[in-house]
């Protein structure tokens, strides 16, 4: 068996023709996962049963199932309602570009949805008790003191998720999207070496993953500045 090495640099420039549909899923969809994350997160922290709970119902379904079954159910079987179809959701969801940005939103919402309780949830208790003792108000100590906090903790584990995300909008090309990987199963289908061109596109993904490594830690250098400069 020959490896060709050739092949795989020559490949590498050809894959970079999906980064920018591959940059559009993340991006896309990490914007409307972490809305979504928030909005989960609120839920499963309120004092009312009917909000926790259907807060708590969504993240199990969407952590306990693979993404891929998730994206199969939202491409192929929404289309079977016909009340979907005859709603305004259908300019969108026979698309496969939205119905693969629905499905990577709805999983990363239900992930980050947890970072963020556990980072609301890891505040120290004394600090808003502070907080209440010096006359701040609900709105007050969450902007500025349970927030910061919540964010710098979650910071990491969130870092974490947009890289899985990242590595899942590889599922996109299942539902015919030309993204790095849907790129390089056409060349595979030309060149039949699946070896190096899946190689390459390992390339081109771990060069994005670094890249969003390296955001994260500046990210959390710029938060901890005032614990540097204490």
């Amino acid at each position: 068996m020959s490896f060709d090495i050739a092949l795989i640099l020559d490949s590498v420039p050809k894959l970079l023709a999906g980064i920018g549909l591959t940059l559009q899923l993340l991006l896309l969809s990490g914007l409307f996962g972490t809305l979504l994350g928030v909005l989960t997160c609120a839920a499963r922290l309120s004092r009312l049963p009917i909000l926790r709970w259907p807060g708590w119902l969504y993240i199990t379904l969407f952590r306990g199932t693979p993404l891929l079954v998730q994206i199969f159910i939202i491409y192929y079987g929404l289309a079977q309602f016909e009340a979907i179809r005859d709603s305004f959701l259908w300019t969108f969801l026979r698309e496969p570009y939205w119905c693969a940005i629905l499905a990577f939103a709805l999983n990363t919402g239900a992930y980050t949805g947890e970072i963020f309780r556990g980072g609301v949830q890891g505040v120290d208790k004394g600090l808003t008790e502070a907080a209440w003792a010096l006359g701040l108000n609900r709105w007050h100590r969450l902007r500025y003191i349970v927030a910061p906090i919540a964010l710098r903790l979650s910071l990491p584990a969130y870092g974490n998720d947009m890289i899985s995300l990242l590595k899942g909008t590889a599922l996109a090309s299942t539902i015919t999207l030309l993204d790095i990987t849907g790129v390089a199963r056409n060349i595979v289908a030309k060149t039949f070496a699946p070896y190096e061109i899946f190689i390459s596109a390992a390339i081109v993904y771990l060069c994005m993953t670094w890249v969003i490594q390296r955001l994260v830690a500046w990210a959390e250098w710029r938060l901890n500045r005032p614990l540097r400069a204490s």
